[in-house]
């Protein structure tokens, strides 16, 4: 079977952390990228979900609702005497 070049423009960064972790499963990356398209033809598509969304890890989804109360002006409101006060309510 005859072959083909394939070419592709990435940042040199993820190059070369693709290097590095594709080198530590024992392939190049050439190979890697073959084998994502062999699994594409199979998958008959991408072979992996394509989220509309990101996810994020559970303090940044806890934050980001927080942030979104806030905005929404549901939080409590806290009234603090004092700055200590408020200090002493962050725990500091």
């Amino acid at each position: 079977m005859k072959s083909a070049v394939v070419q592709v423009r990435v940042d040199d960064a993820i190059k070369n952390d693709a290097d590095e972790l594709f080198q530590s499963l024992g392939m190049d990356t050439a190979t890697a990228v073959r084998m994502f398209l062999v699994q594409a033809l199979q998958a008959g598509g991408l072979p992996f979900p394509i989220l509309s969304q990101p996810r994020y890890n559970a303090t940044t989804e806890a934050a980001m609702e927080e942030a979104k109360t806030i905005a929404q002006h549901k939080a409590e409101d806290r009234v603090f005497d004092s700055f200590a006060a408020y200090r002493q309510s962050l725990g500091v």
